[in-house]
């Protein structure tokens, strides 16, 4: 494990450019290479596209889409200058994080076309326009209005299906985050009709080659696994898909946090560890 670099596919928000993060993407970037990580992907979080879609932290801040297209912009402008400044240190991916609500289809190649990031992550926030991880009263509120659990659950895999064919995004992220707030999530991901959905998508990011975000961030807030699951890990492994660490950080204090635990993981279920780079694909 002394040989194997400590590097993220998925993280460094920042509180310069996320509400719910803390420090300067510069501080962070220098946490990277304090921490000897080769490279890094950074990937912000994609602009709100309307006022009823941002998160509730952000609506309460007064933030617009407007605002927050224009900070987009200022991100993506700050990651070029480090990118220069740092390079000797480091290697900095310019990424994005994508979202798949209503008008995603139209907004997102928007995005890349406008502000060309070296990949896109592919994440699902929101199920029917409900935002389900923002907290636990959210996550039951969404639950209820889509029917519960096992509905939210086919709905969320049936959702990140469609993103995966439409957006065929570099990396996926966190795979399994439905599960955040839930207690019996590693029954519910065995129901047949959960699974089934599971097994679909796995097929379709190995036919696509993605890579899948080993999101660690879950270990951080007090969950005894990371996104992905270690069932859904292992069917990733027999399959052959390149999985990748991330920290999902969101500040100095967590940048590659929990690493250690995740490499030991991934190790030991013998995945390749000389960590595949993600690239922007089929834009």
């Amino acid at each position: 494990m002394k040989n194997i670099a400590s590097v993220s596919v998925h993280g460094g928000h920042s509180g310069q450019f996320c509400h719910h993060a803390t420090d300067t993407l510069e501080e962070i970037i220098e946490q990277y290479i304090a921490k000897q990580s080769p490279w890094v992907g950074i990937t912000e979080h994609a602009p709100g596209i309307s006022q009823e879609l941002l998160y509730p932290d952000q609506q309460a801040a007064g933030l617009t889409p407007a605002f927050l297209l224009h900070r987009f912009s200022l991100y993506m402008k700050e990651c070029r200058r480090l990118q220069e400044k740092y390079r000797s240190q480091i290697k900095i991916f310019a990424a994005i994080e994508s979202e798949t609500y209503s008008g995603y289809k139209e907004f997102m190649p928007y995005l890349i076309t406008t502000f060309q990031p070296e990949y896109v992550v592919g994440s699902v926030h929101f199920v029917d326009d409900l935002g389900f991880d923002y907290s636990q009263e959210q996550y039951e509120q969404t639950a209820a209005a889509v029917g519960g659990k096992d509905e939210l659950y086919c709905r969320y895999f049936d959702l990140q299906y469609d993103m995966l064919q439409f957006l065929r995004p570099a990396v996926v992220g966190h795979f399994d985050l439905i599960r955040i707030f839930d207690p019996d999530y590693k029954a519910r991901l065995l129901h047949p009709e959960i699974m089934a959905r599971i097994k679909r998508n796995l097929a379709l990011i190995k036919e696509l080659d993605l890579i899948m975000d080993f999101n660690l961030r879950a270990l951080l807030k007090g969950a005894d696994e990371p996104y992905i699951s270690r069932v859904i890990l292992q069917m990733a492994r027999d399959m052959d898909i390149a999985v990748v660490p991330g920290d999902d950080s969101h500040g100095v204090s967590n940048v590659l946090d929990n690493m250690a635990t995740g490499i030991a993981l991934l190790t030991e279920k013998g995945f390749n560890t000389a960590w595949r780079e993600p690239k922007l694909l089929h834009y």
